[in-house]
């Protein structure tokens, strides 16, 4: 699949998103995507929608109800990193 990214892998034009786009960026971060992956993902870009903004950690894991650990859990490291990259999000402020 030919995807236009940055040197990070997000997407450079985010209506280039869709779930299999999605799955093909997590594929090259070597990761296969489930149904855990995609709901945090959906969810990311509903908040993204409605605020115009990447939601920080803190604020995502209050709305979603969970623990960071499940985050943690789900994403190894840096979650939203992650989850604003595969879900052709902008990167979240504060990553580096």
């Amino acid at each position: 699949m030919e995807l236009q990214t940055d040197g990070e892998g997000f997407l450079s034009n985010r209506a280039d998103w869709t779930e299999e786009v999605a799955r093909e960026i997590a594929s090259r971060d070597g990761v296969e995507l489930n149904e855990l992956h995609l709901k945090y993902i959906a969810e990311a870009r509903r908040m993204f929608e409605e605020g115009g903004v990447v939601p920080p950690l803190r604020g995502f894991v209050k709305q979603m109800g969970i623990d960071k650990k499940d985050l943690y859990d789900a994403f190894m490291t840096g979650p939203m990193k992650l989850i604003c990259k595969w879900g052709g999000l902008p990167k979240p402020t504060g990553c580096v």
